[in-house]
Protein backbone atom coordinates (compact mmCIF):
# COMPACT_ATOMS: atom_id res chain seq x y z
CA UNK A 1 0.00 0.00 0.00
CA UNK A 2 2.94 2.11 0.79
CA UNK A 3 4.15 1.59 -2.47
CA UNK A 4 0.77 2.43 -4.33
CA UNK A 5 0.41 6.01 -2.23
CA UNK A 6 3.93 6.69 -3.08
CA UNK A 7 3.01 6.69 -7.23
CA UNK A 8 1.13 9.51 -6.91
CA UNK A 9 4.22 11.28 -5.37
CA UNK A 10 6.57 9.52 -8.09
CA UNK A 11 4.74 11.04 -10.92
CA UNK A 12 4.34 14.69 -9.49
CA UNK A 13 7.96 14.64 -8.95
CA UNK A 14 8.59 13.11 -12.46
CA UNK A 15 6.80 16.38 -13.90
CA UNK A 16 8.15 18.66 -11.19
CA UNK A 17 11.83 18.18 -12.52
CA UNK A 18 11.31 17.08 -15.93
CA UNK A 19 11.51 20.45 -17.63
CA UNK A 20 15.07 21.15 -15.05
CA UNK A 21 17.30 19.58 -18.06
CA UNK A 22 15.52 21.06 -21.32
CA UNK A 23 15.98 24.35 -20.27
CA UNK A 24 18.31 25.12 -22.81
CA UNK A 25 15.46 24.27 -25.53
CA UNK A 26 12.94 25.45 -24.12
CA UNK A 27 14.88 29.01 -24.11
CA UNK A 28 15.52 28.51 -27.96
CA UNK A 29 11.76 27.37 -28.41
CA UNK A 30 10.49 30.62 -26.97
CA UNK A 31 13.15 33.17 -28.17
CA UNK A 32 13.97 33.93 -24.76
CA UNK A 33 17.24 33.79 -21.71
CA UNK A 34 18.09 30.54 -20.13
CA UNK A 35 17.79 32.64 -16.86
CA UNK A 36 14.27 33.70 -17.94
CA UNK A 37 12.97 30.09 -18.93
CA UNK A 38 14.59 28.75 -15.51
CA UNK A 39 11.83 30.45 -13.28
CA UNK A 40 9.51 27.74 -14.73
CA UNK A 41 11.19 26.00 -10.96
CA UNK A 42 10.72 27.81 -8.31
CA UNK A 43 7.63 29.42 -9.56
CA UNK A 44 6.34 25.61 -9.30
CA UNK A 45 8.53 24.21 -6.60
CA UNK A 46 7.41 27.59 -4.86
CA UNK A 47 3.55 27.36 -4.93
CA UNK A 48 3.96 24.14 -4.16
CA UNK A 49 5.21 24.64 -0.95
CA UNK A 50 2.77 27.18 0.41
CA UNK A 51 -0.07 24.77 -0.80
CA UNK A 52 1.74 22.33 1.75
CA UNK A 53 0.70 24.06 4.21
CA UNK A 54 -3.35 23.29 4.46
CA UNK A 55 -3.27 20.40 2.70
CA UNK A 56 -1.84 18.27 5.51
CA UNK A 57 -3.71 19.54 8.19
CA UNK A 58 -7.09 19.00 6.36
CA UNK A 59 -6.27 15.27 5.56
CA UNK A 60 -5.80 15.09 9.74
CA UNK A 61 -10.05 16.49 9.63
CA UNK A 62 -11.42 14.94 5.93
CA UNK A 63 -9.56 12.27 5.74
CA UNK A 64 -6.41 11.39 3.82
CA UNK A 65 -7.49 9.57 0.46
CA UNK A 66 -10.18 12.34 -0.05
CA UNK A 67 -7.43 15.11 -0.36
CA UNK A 68 -4.71 12.75 -2.50
CA UNK A 69 -7.79 12.44 -4.83
CA UNK A 70 -8.39 15.91 -5.29
CA UNK A 71 -4.93 17.20 -5.86
CA UNK A 72 -3.90 14.25 -8.04
CA UNK A 73 -7.02 14.85 -10.14
CA UNK A 74 -6.19 18.71 -10.14
CA UNK A 75 -2.37 17.60 -10.80
CA UNK A 76 -3.70 15.65 -14.12
CA UNK A 77 -5.76 18.36 -15.47
CA UNK A 78 -3.34 21.37 -15.47
CA UNK A 79 -0.73 19.56 -16.48
CA UNK A 80 -2.49 18.37 -19.67
CA UNK A 81 -3.05 22.02 -19.79
CA UNK A 82 0.21 23.19 -19.80
CA UNK A 83 1.13 21.08 -22.90
CA UNK A 84 -1.01 23.54 -24.69
CA UNK A 85 1.24 26.92 -23.44
CA UNK A 86 2.02 29.27 -26.20
CA UNK A 87 4.55 31.61 -23.98
CA UNK A 88 7.33 31.72 -21.10
CA UNK A 89 5.25 33.23 -19.10
CA UNK A 90 1.81 30.90 -20.09
CA UNK A 91 4.20 28.50 -18.73
CA UNK A 92 5.32 29.78 -15.84
CA UNK A 93 1.67 30.65 -14.72
CA UNK A 94 0.42 27.18 -15.37
CA UNK A 95 3.42 25.57 -13.85
CA UNK A 96 2.56 27.88 -10.91
CA UNK A 97 -0.79 26.90 -10.67
CA UNK A 98 -0.02 23.10 -11.09
CA UNK A 99 1.83 23.87 -7.91
CA UNK A 100 -0.77 25.12 -5.84
CA UNK A 101 -3.13 22.19 -6.58
CA UNK A 102 -0.97 19.14 -6.61
CA UNK A 103 0.80 20.17 -3.07
CA UNK A 104 -1.80 17.93 -1.29
CA UNK A 105 -0.21 13.96 -2.74
CA UNK A 106 2.97 13.66 -0.78
CA UNK A 107 2.72 15.21 2.76
CA UNK A 108 -1.19 13.42 2.61
CA UNK A 109 1.16 10.23 2.23
CA UNK A 110 3.82 10.29 4.70
CA UNK A 111 0.79 11.39 7.16
CA UNK A 112 -1.04 8.02 5.76
CA UNK A 113 2.53 6.61 6.65
CA UNK A 114 2.88 7.89 10.20
CA UNK A 115 -0.72 6.48 10.71
CA UNK A 116 0.26 2.94 9.78
CA UNK A 117 3.65 2.83 11.10
CA UNK A 118 5.11 3.24 14.85
CA UNK A 119 8.42 5.32 14.96
CA UNK A 120 10.99 2.53 15.07
CA UNK A 121 9.84 0.92 11.97
CA UNK A 122 8.99 4.29 9.88
CA UNK A 123 12.23 4.55 8.69
CA UNK A 124 11.60 1.53 6.31
CA UNK A 125 8.22 2.49 4.94
CA UNK A 126 9.67 6.07 4.37
CA UNK A 127 12.21 4.95 2.48
CA UNK A 128 10.30 3.97 -0.09
CA UNK A 129 8.07 6.41 0.10
CA UNK A 130 11.55 8.33 -0.33
CA UNK A 131 13.14 5.80 -3.39
CA UNK A 132 10.10 6.76 -5.19
CA UNK A 133 10.35 10.54 -4.75
CA UNK A 134 14.14 10.28 -5.48
CA UNK A 135 13.18 7.89 -8.82
CA UNK A 136 10.24 10.43 -9.47
CA UNK A 137 13.12 12.98 -9.59
CA UNK A 138 15.47 11.15 -11.66
CA UNK A 139 13.39 9.54 -14.06
CA UNK A 140 11.38 13.27 -14.79
CA UNK A 141 14.67 14.07 -15.73
CA UNK A 142 16.69 11.80 -17.75
CA UNK A 143 13.25 10.30 -19.58
CA UNK A 144 12.20 14.10 -19.76
CA UNK A 145 15.22 14.81 -21.70
CA UNK A 146 15.25 11.37 -23.75
CA UNK A 147 11.15 12.07 -24.79
CA UNK A 148 11.86 15.51 -25.53
CA UNK A 149 14.07 15.21 -28.18
CA UNK A 150 11.60 12.33 -29.77
CA UNK A 151 7.92 13.54 -28.92
CA UNK A 152 8.81 17.22 -27.75
CA UNK A 153 8.25 18.98 -25.07
CA UNK A 154 4.45 20.00 -25.20
CA UNK A 155 3.78 15.56 -25.26
CA UNK A 156 5.97 15.40 -22.92
CA UNK A 157 3.05 17.19 -20.09
CA UNK A 158 0.23 15.17 -22.24
CA UNK A 159 2.12 11.86 -21.61
CA UNK A 160 2.83 12.63 -17.49
CA UNK A 161 -1.21 13.53 -17.35
CA UNK A 162 -1.97 10.29 -19.36
CA UNK A 163 0.48 8.27 -16.70
CA UNK A 164 -1.54 10.50 -13.51
CA UNK A 165 -4.79 9.25 -14.87
CA UNK A 166 -4.05 5.18 -14.33
CA UNK A 167 -2.12 6.00 -11.48
CA UNK A 168 -5.63 7.65 -10.06
CA UNK A 169 -7.37 4.86 -11.18
CA UNK A 170 -5.57 2.56 -9.51
CA UNK A 171 -6.22 4.34 -6.33
CA UNK A 172 -9.54 4.29 -6.62
CA UNK A 173 -9.85 0.85 -7.35
CA UNK A 174 -8.01 0.49 -4.10
CA UNK A 175 -9.89 3.37 -2.55
CA UNK A 176 -11.45 0.61 0.37
CA UNK A 177 -8.47 -0.06 1.45
CA UNK A 178 -6.89 3.89 1.72
CA UNK A 179 -10.46 5.53 3.14
CA UNK A 180 -10.52 6.53 6.71
CA UNK A 181 -11.40 9.10 8.51
CA UNK A 182 -9.92 10.78 11.84
CA UNK A 183 -11.04 12.01 14.85
CA UNK A 184 -8.64 14.84 14.83
CA UNK A 185 -10.00 18.60 13.53
CA UNK A 186 -8.08 21.45 12.98
CA UNK A 187 -11.19 24.06 13.48
CA UNK A 188 -10.50 27.31 12.34
CA UNK A 189 -7.59 29.28 10.48
CA UNK A 190 -6.74 30.56 13.50
CA UNK A 191 -6.25 27.53 15.67
CA UNK A 192 -4.25 25.62 12.23
CA UNK A 193 -1.95 29.15 12.76
CA UNK A 194 -1.43 28.37 16.43
CA UNK A 195 -1.00 24.57 16.04
CA UNK A 196 2.08 25.77 13.98
CA UNK A 197 3.18 28.45 16.37
CA UNK A 198 3.27 25.68 19.42
CA UNK A 199 5.28 22.97 16.77
CA UNK A 200 8.10 25.85 16.10
CA UNK A 201 8.65 26.34 20.11
CA UNK A 202 9.91 23.04 20.43
CA UNK A 203 13.68 23.51 19.99
CA UNK A 204 14.28 19.85 18.04
CA UNK A 205 11.74 21.02 15.71
CA UNK A 206 13.39 24.57 14.73
CA UNK A 207 16.17 22.22 14.25
CA UNK A 208 15.06 19.73 11.92
CA UNK A 209 12.91 22.33 9.72
CA UNK A 210 15.93 24.86 9.70
CA UNK A 211 18.07 21.84 8.10
CA UNK A 212 14.89 20.56 5.80
CA UNK A 213 14.79 24.44 4.47
CA UNK A 214 18.92 24.16 4.22
CA UNK A 215 19.52 20.69 2.35
CA UNK A 216 16.91 21.37 -0.08
CA UNK A 217 17.79 24.65 -0.81
CA UNK A 218 21.32 22.51 -1.58
CA UNK A 219 19.75 19.97 -3.61
CA UNK A 220 17.12 21.71 -5.82
CA UNK A 221 19.35 24.37 -6.54
CA UNK A 222 21.88 21.80 -8.09
CA UNK A 223 19.19 19.51 -9.66
CA UNK A 224 17.54 22.24 -11.42
CA UNK A 225 20.79 23.60 -12.95
CA UNK A 226 22.45 19.75 -14.09
CA UNK A 227 21.06 19.14 -17.40
CA UNK A 228 22.73 22.96 -18.17
CA UNK A 229 25.83 21.85 -16.65
CA UNK A 230 25.87 18.98 -18.69
CA UNK A 231 25.49 21.24 -21.68
CA UNK A 232 27.58 23.52 -21.12
CA UNK A 233 30.56 21.83 -19.74
CA UNK A 234 30.32 18.63 -22.18
CA UNK A 235 27.80 19.87 -24.95
CA UNK A 236 25.91 17.43 -24.95
CA UNK A 237 22.05 17.22 -26.38
CA UNK A 238 18.79 16.13 -25.11
CA UNK A 239 19.51 12.56 -24.79
CA UNK A 240 22.97 12.88 -23.99
CA UNK A 241 21.84 14.77 -21.01
CA UNK A 242 19.07 12.19 -20.08
CA UNK A 243 21.62 9.33 -20.31
CA UNK A 244 23.62 11.58 -17.82
CA UNK A 245 21.48 12.10 -15.30
CA UNK A 246 19.84 8.20 -15.59
CA UNK A 247 22.32 7.60 -12.24
CA UNK A 248 20.04 10.32 -10.15
CA UNK A 249 17.37 8.27 -8.31
CA UNK A 250 18.81 4.96 -8.63
CA UNK A 251 20.29 4.86 -4.84
CA UNK A 252 16.91 5.84 -3.95
CA UNK A 253 15.11 3.48 -5.87
CA UNK A 254 17.48 0.38 -4.69
CA UNK A 255 18.61 1.37 -1.23
CA UNK A 256 15.53 3.65 0.06
CA UNK A 257 14.29 0.93 2.29
CA UNK A 258 17.63 -0.02 3.08
CA UNK A 259 18.97 3.14 4.39
CA UNK A 260 15.85 3.56 6.30
CA UNK A 261 16.42 0.27 8.36
CA UNK A 262 20.19 1.15 8.65
CA UNK A 263 18.78 4.73 10.67
CA UNK A 264 16.22 2.63 12.65
CA UNK A 265 19.27 0.72 13.88
CA UNK A 266 22.09 2.54 13.72
CA UNK A 267 20.27 6.31 14.82
CA UNK A 268 19.85 9.21 12.83
CA UNK A 269 22.43 11.14 14.38
CA UNK A 270 25.24 8.98 12.43
CA UNK A 271 23.43 8.81 9.17
CA UNK A 272 22.39 12.61 8.77
CA UNK A 273 25.85 14.00 8.68
CA UNK A 274 27.17 11.34 6.80
CA UNK A 275 24.72 12.18 4.44
CA UNK A 276 25.01 15.91 3.97
CA UNK A 277 28.79 15.07 3.87
CA UNK A 278 28.08 13.56 0.62
CA UNK A 279 26.56 15.75 -0.83
CA UNK A 280 28.77 18.13 -0.73
CA UNK A 281 31.62 16.42 -1.83
CA UNK A 282 29.50 15.37 -4.66
CA UNK A 283 28.70 19.19 -5.49
CA UNK A 284 32.57 20.14 -4.71
CA UNK A 285 33.97 17.21 -7.55
CA UNK A 286 31.75 18.49 -9.87
CA UNK A 287 32.37 22.04 -10.02
CA UNK A 288 36.10 20.79 -10.51
CA UNK A 289 34.68 19.62 -14.13
CA UNK A 290 36.26 15.91 -14.00
CA UNK A 291 35.51 13.76 -16.84
CA UNK A 292 31.93 13.05 -18.12
CA UNK A 293 32.09 9.69 -16.57
CA UNK A 294 33.20 10.79 -13.35
CA UNK A 295 30.31 13.31 -13.38
CA UNK A 296 27.99 11.22 -13.44
CA UNK A 297 28.75 9.10 -10.65
CA UNK A 298 28.83 12.11 -8.72
CA UNK A 299 25.18 12.66 -10.06
CA UNK A 300 24.79 9.50 -8.06
CA UNK A 301 26.05 10.13 -5.60
CA UNK A 302 24.36 13.29 -4.93
CA UNK A 303 21.18 11.27 -5.26
CA UNK A 304 22.21 8.90 -2.07
CA UNK A 305 23.19 11.69 -0.24
CA UNK A 306 19.37 13.21 -0.50
CA UNK A 307 18.49 9.77 0.50
CA UNK A 308 20.77 9.34 3.45
CA UNK A 309 18.74 12.72 4.96
CA UNK A 310 15.50 13.96 3.71
CA UNK A 311 13.71 10.65 4.83
CA UNK A 312 15.40 10.45 8.01
CA UNK A 313 13.96 13.75 8.86
CA UNK A 314 10.73 13.03 7.67
CA UNK A 315 10.96 10.18 10.38
CA UNK A 316 12.05 12.68 13.34
CA UNK A 317 8.83 15.19 12.14
CA UNK A 318 6.93 12.67 12.34
CA UNK A 319 7.37 12.20 16.21
CA UNK A 320 6.99 15.93 17.02
CA UNK A 321 2.75 16.54 17.63
CA UNK A 322 0.12 14.23 18.16
CA UNK A 323 -0.92 16.12 15.14
CA UNK A 324 0.84 14.99 12.15
CA UNK A 325 -1.12 16.48 9.67
CA UNK A 326 0.39 19.48 11.21
CA UNK A 327 3.75 18.67 11.65
CA UNK A 328 3.79 17.07 8.35
CA UNK A 329 2.29 20.07 6.10
CA UNK A 330 5.02 22.21 8.18
CA UNK A 331 8.02 19.44 6.75
CA UNK A 332 6.40 19.83 2.50
CA UNK A 333 5.90 23.41 2.89
CA UNK A 334 9.69 24.25 4.46
CA UNK A 335 11.05 21.44 2.27
CA UNK A 336 9.60 22.93 -1.04
CA UNK A 337 10.18 26.32 -0.20
CA UNK A 338 13.65 25.45 0.15
CA UNK A 339 13.19 23.96 -3.29
CA UNK A 340 12.09 27.17 -4.64
CA UNK A 341 14.58 29.13 -2.82
CA UNK A 342 17.60 27.40 -3.89
CA UNK A 343 16.77 26.66 -7.60
CA UNK A 344 15.88 30.72 -7.60
CA UNK A 345 19.23 31.24 -5.98
CA UNK A 346 21.02 29.16 -8.44
CA UNK A 347 18.92 31.04 -10.85
CA UNK A 348 20.29 34.49 -9.46
CA UNK A 349 23.97 33.96 -9.24
CA UNK A 350 24.33 31.82 -12.33
CA UNK A 351 26.46 34.72 -14.07
CA UNK A 352 29.18 33.36 -11.90
CA UNK A 353 29.77 30.25 -13.98
CA UNK A 354 27.79 27.22 -13.52
CA UNK A 355 30.78 25.77 -12.01
CA UNK A 356 31.42 28.57 -9.54
CA UNK A 357 27.75 28.45 -8.73
CA UNK A 358 27.98 24.66 -8.30
CA UNK A 359 31.16 25.18 -5.93
CA UNK A 360 29.51 28.12 -3.90
CA UNK A 361 26.92 25.56 -2.91
CA UNK A 362 28.72 22.73 -2.45
CA UNK A 363 30.85 24.68 0.49
CA UNK A 364 27.99 26.06 2.12
CA UNK A 365 26.38 22.28 2.36
CA UNK A 366 30.23 21.78 3.86
CA UNK A 367 29.22 24.16 6.44
CA UNK A 368 26.13 22.26 7.27
CA UNK A 369 27.71 18.87 7.44
CA UNK A 370 30.12 20.39 10.23
CA UNK A 371 27.17 21.73 12.18
CA UNK A 372 24.74 18.58 11.55
CA UNK A 373 27.40 16.61 14.28
CA UNK A 374 26.34 18.56 16.94
CA UNK A 375 22.89 19.30 15.92
CA UNK A 376 21.57 16.13 15.91
CA UNK A 377 23.71 14.05 18.38
CA UNK A 378 21.15 13.28 20.91
CA UNK A 379 18.86 12.05 18.08
CA UNK A 380 18.30 7.78 17.75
Amino acid sequence: MVAILSLGTFIIFFQGFMVAPILPQLSEYFHVTVRHVSFIEPAYLLSYGVSTLFYAPLSDRYGRFPVIVFSLSGFILITAMTGLAGSVDQLIFLRLLTGLIAGGVAPTTIGWIGDHFPYEKRGHALGIFFGFMAAGTAFGSSAGALLTAFVGWRSLFWIVALLGVLILLLLLFKRKEFLQRHNQTIGSLRNMITAYIDLLKLPRARRTYTYVLLNSMFHSGIFAWTGYFFFENYQLDEKGVGLALLGYGIPGLFLGPYLGKMADRYGRNRIIPMGISLGALSVVLLSLHYPLMVSCLLIAALSLAFDMTHPLFAAIITTLSERKGVAIGLFAFVMFMGYGLGSLILSLIIDLGINQSFLVFGLCAAAGAALSVLAFKNEK
